[in-house]
């Protein structure tokens, strides 16, 4: 199959679901699904990538696996916070604002939420994509495995850094509080780390083809969104308004890679 066609094909699949996932929302009034439809989505464009593709069994099988993991893992979990915490605030402020000006629920959730994810989610799984497009080289090599280890490394430190902060949820005393063990003591982000480091995985497991060398634009656009645009920025400048010591941990605390905190 042509790599336009691939693409193309893919594109449809993920716009398809999502505008699905949009009908099911303007149901039950919470658009709050999309985030477990982004991950688990995300390994959904890698299964169907590998049945329309003819390249190496042992790298699609690994960006396959690494993908399914990865986006099981986080789509459980987000999907257990909703249905434990209820809507997501930020999107609950979005769809307030967009309200107030006017604009209905279905238009507001369509235009902010699901017509922007979609060719996201599309990008983002270039790894997933194009890395199974080559017959060669038939064997993993050394960048492959390299790209396997980061991708491992970055869903145990984001599984782990999600079951510290479940934890410390979980204790009334801390309620107002700042998580500043762990994980968390070494980087603010430790979950948005851990995706990066999957995504990086994936395209190093990709990069060792032709056509994955050009599925870079995934990785680097996942990183900017949680590094610069939607993940820490956004969660900072509300946490910085309604917790007095995140300022202090700021200050302290390293804002993306875990570094040892400031004295």
């Amino acid at each position: 199959m042509a790599i336009a066609t691939l693409l193309v094909t893919n594109f449809i699949f993920a716009l398809a679901c999502v505008l699905a996932l949009w009908a099911f929302c303007l149901v039950i009034r919470d658009v709050t699904i999309m985030d477990t439809f982004w991950a688990i989505g995300l390994a959904l464009v890698g299964v169907i990538t590998y049945f329309q593709t003819s390249g190496a069994p042992d790298r699609k099988l690994a960006l396959v696996i690494v993908a399914g993991i990865w986006g099981l893992r986080l789509g459980i979990y987000l999907f257990w916070r909703w249905r434990t915490h209820g809507p997501d605030p930020r999107y609950v402020r979005m769809l307030q604002k967009a309200a107030d000006k006017g604009q209905s629920f279905a238009s507001a959730s369509l235009t902010k939420v699901f017509l922007t994810q979609a060719p996201m989610l599309w990008l983002v799984a270039l790894p997933v994509q194009l890395g199974q497009v080559d017959a060669e080289p038939v064997a993993l090599g050394s960048l492959a495995y390299a790209g396997i280890v980061l991708a491992a490394v970055g869903i145990l430190f984001e599984t782990v850094g999600d079951w510290q902060l479940t934890q410390f949820r979980k204790d009334p005393a801390n309620k107002g509080k700042v998580l500043n063990t762990g994980l968390w003591r070494y980087t603010r982000h430790p979950n948005y780390f851990g995706d990066a480091c999957a995504w990086w995985g994936l395209y190093l497991i990709a990069a060792e083809t032709t056509a994955g060398l050009f599925a870079i634009p995934g990785p680097l656009l996942l990183t900017w969104t949680l590094m610069k645009w939607s993940g820490a920025p956004t969660l900072e400048r509300k946490l910085s308004k309604t917790r007095p010591d995140y300022v202090e941990y700021i200050r302290r605390t390293s804002g993306f890679f875990p570094l040892p905190p400031k004295a």
